[in-house]
């Protein structure tokens, strides 16, 4: 795991508080890494309460900030909004929301029923808006916060073999551009990061194959994959002061796939 002292430090993230969904293993877990060694005060979600037990304890050994974890069935809005008002009662505000929770299991369009296109759109899309609506009025009460979507790149290329979650993270644009619009006169900033290929450990167990490397690679101009840790340095930016004069936009990391 790196440690920030290798890129940027950013001193307005320093004790902020910042939630991040889906932040016990992949991009997310990078996520979580990358604004404990901001020294941000950080509260993430997930259903995988070992891999976030580790997590949180190897941050804090590393002299770390040890994030608090919350067990949390994103697909559940009832428990979004329990959980969303446990973390304002311990933290008293969140500074930043990271919407990174996803799940890209591919699919055929006639294997599609009405409950898989539900879950996928719950899992995907559903709640990076119940929480970003459970921390507004807490951000609007601060006069600043940055809300920062997880898309992807695969509604541009575009991606097959998986056409609901394509159609939600296609949505998660329009999304942040209409909250960006909704949210900007409270000085809440509202950006999408759009990944391409990253080489989680989940890619690598379930889709990564020579085959399929060799596509990405004769795709993207950097001739590397792109790792984890490279995504949540863009993440960092987006939510730091830094880009205090950045909303609306979509920033696509992926080695020059698209």
């Amino acid at each position: 795991m790196e440690t920030s002292s290798q890129h940027s430090v950013y001193p307005s993230l320093r004790n902020r508080v910042v939630v991040v969904t889906g932040g016990a293993s992949g991009i997310g877990e990078a996520i979580v890494a990358a604004f404990a060694q901001q020294h941000a005060q950080v509260a993430f979600l997930d259903i995988q309460d070992a891999a976030a037990s580790s997590l949180a304890s190897r941050l804090a050994a590393q002299g770390f900030p040890m994030p608090a974890f919350f067990h949390c069935d994103l697909t559940d809005v009832d428990a979004i909004q329990a959980v969303c008002r446990e973390i304002l009662s311990r933290f008293g505000t969140v500074d930043v929301l990271v919407n990174n929770a996803g799940n890209d299991t591919r699919h055929t369009i006639e294997s599609v029923t009405a409950a898989f296109w539900d879950r996928t759109m719950a899992t995907n899309l559903r709640h990076q808006f119940f929480m970003a609506q459970a921390v507004i009025p807490a951000m609007k009460q601060a006069a600043r916060g940055s809300i920062i979507n997880m898309s992807s790149i695969c509604w541009t290329i575009p991606s097959t073999g998986l056409p609901v979650y394509v159609t939600a993270k296609a949505a998660v644009v329009g999304l942040t551009r209409t909250l960006a619009h909704e949210l900007g006169p409270d000085n809440i900033r509202v950006n999408c990061v759009m990944p391409g290929a990253i080489l989680t450990e989940r890619q690598k167990q379930l889709w990564f194959t020579p085959e399929y490397e060799a596509v990405i690679l004769a795709g993207q101009a950097i001739k590397r994959m792109i790792m984890p840790e490279e995504v949540a340095r863009l993440v960092l930016f987006l939510a730091s002061d830094d880009s205090s004069a950045i909303t609306n936009q979509s920033y696509v990391i992926d080695g020059g796939w698209v």
